[in-house]
């Protein structure tokens, strides 16, 4: 079932994507049908930079497991890191 539910964050990182690398903007989570996975549904997560039109877009789509099992490395990762070095920008 398709909820038709996006959350939007703001992204500050970069992407990587057919033209090459770009300055990302915003996040996008959602439930719904994937583009090109087998699975009827997927947690599908686009990270992008509108102001660079259609190509500055990395996509993905996750099943369900795989998508929390992302979240808990995300947490893991970090939670192992030092603090704020994650945060840190290059001198």
């Amino acid at each position: 079932m398709c909820t038709y539910v996006t959350e939007t964050f703001e992204c500050d990182g970069a992407g990587k994507g057919a033209s090459g690398w770009f300055t990302l903007r915003e996040g996008r989570v959602y439930v719904d049908h994937p583009y090109h996975s087998t699975h009827e549904h997927t947690v599908n997560i686009d990270f992008v930079n509108p102001a660079e039109g259609p190509s500055a877009r990395v996509a993905v789509e996750l099943t369900e497991e795989a998508a929390l099992a992302l979240v808990d490395a995300i947490h893991k990762a970090l939670a192992a890191a030092p603090p704020g070095i994650a945060s840190a920008k290059r001198r």
